[in-house]
């Protein structure tokens, strides 16, 4: 975990690019893939990340398009097992959220810092209303990314989201 002593999207930036990034925003999601127990737990071997860089693309096969950490576990265990699970989360989750982005601590992981439920596609987030299950398509370089195209196998969208957790300038909203 890193701990910066200032803003990565303060106006003193001079990447207008970043600042921009910055600016755009968007829902926050945890995507996490494979499977067993939690992370370390016998030899079980499970990823996740929170992602706000990602779209979804209609048509005959619906696609989520997302920019992953080229150095993530998560982008392994994707790879390795084609299969993910995409929630979406909500005010509540922010702390989660930071957890999986690595930038607050996880005593015993990320994965126990809220109930999950095995899923062949990867642990999913039971508190989660609204989420898919993805396969990867396809992959490519992007910047500093790995752009991931991932077909959504069956999305649950639920009643009750709650606020949705955002972000936007370095910052969670509330949505």
């Amino acid at each position: 975990m890193t701990i910066h002593s200032t803003h990565p999207f303060a106006d003193a930036d001079p990447d207008p690019a970043r600042r921009f990034r910055g600016r755009v925003g968007g829902a926050v999601t945890l995507w996490t893939a494979g499977s067993g127990g939690s992370e370390g737990a016998g030899g079980a071997e499970q990823a996740g990340l929170t992602v706000t860089s990602l779209m979804v693309a209609l048509g005959p096969e619906p696609v989520v398009l997302a920019l992953l950490d080229p150095d993530s576990d998560l982008l392994d265990v994707l790879r390795d097992t084609g299969r993910a699970v995409v929630q979406l989360l909500t005010w509540p989750d922010r702390q989660l959220a930071e957890a999986f982005a690595g930038t607050a601590p996880a005593p015993g992981g990320p994965f126990r810092q809220a109930p999950f439920t095995p899923t062949a596609h990867g642990p999913r987030l039971t508190s989660a209303a609204t989420y898919a299950f993805v396969r990867l398509v396809s992959e490519r370089e992007v910047g500093w990314s790995v752009e991931v195209t991932v077909a959504l196998e069956d999305v649950v969208v639920g009643e009750a989201d709650g606020d949705a957790l955002l972000h936007r300038r370095g910052r969670f909203l509330r949505g």
